[in-house]
């Protein structure tokens, strides 16, 4: 049975918002890291070729990828699409000092990547800076996600000080499996959204 997670809560504020959160993050990682591997890369595979499928991505010609990080879905498959298709693949490495995410264009993923913050895969710190201004497509990771584009991620809150940097319209596409998705993410009135959501079973084209 292809595992689910529907949460539904309402629209808290301050403490009660973090602690939706963070009761949210907790049950739909636990599910997350129960999927069995055969299922785990079939599903990643999945999403990967989907998200190759769209038309955003096959415009882009720099991006913003990730590595995956334990049980996340597998993103390599999307890295080595986008290098083979000659669009400049860009990963974020975290700067400790500013709380914010460098942006630095790999060649090779196996040998400009290594591990960073919190044992998270990140560029060497000798690979080519690339201005947010140059990324005109972005895959944004998270914990879960609704159908109207709201986002739950690790609580660190970089991503949310980096895509306001990017140029305005720039695609926001997030990957992830279906037991991810739930029904309503508890979220404040400024916490930014996502355009799409690609699962291994369909693309989820955020409602406004």
């Amino acid at each position: 049975m292809k595992p689910t997670c529907e949460h539904s809560v309402g629209a808290p504020v301050g403490p009660a918002l973090r602690d939706a959160k963070r009761s949210m993050r907790q049950a739909l990682l636990a599910t997350r890291d129960r999927m069995p591997a055969a299922a785990h890369a079939d599903a990643s595979a999945a999403i990967a070729g989907r998200i190759a499928a769209l038309d955003s991505f096959a415009a882009a010609r720099t991006l913003v990828l990730t590595l995956s990080f334990r049980h996340e879905w597998d993103t390599m498959a999307l890295v080595r699409t986008a290098q083979a298709l000659g669009k400049a693949v860009v990963l974020p490495r975290v700067d400790v000092a500013t709380r914010m995410l460098e942006l630095r264009a790999i060649g090779d993923a196996a040998a400009d990547v290594v591990r960073g913050y919190r044992g998270i895969p990140e560029p060497r710190d000798t690979c080519p800076r690339v201005a947010p201004a140059a990324i005109d497509w972005v895959l944004v990771p998270g914990v879960g996600f609704d159908a109207s584009g709201r986002r739950l991620g690790y609580g660190g809150g970089f991503y949310d000080r980096l895509l306001p940097l990017l140029a305005p319209g720039t695609p926001r596409i997030a990957g992830a499996f279906e037991c991810q998705i739930v029904a309503e993410v508890p979220a404040a009135p400024h916490d930014l959204k996502v355009n799409a959501i690609v699962t291994e079973a369909r693309v989820i084209v955020a409602s406004r």
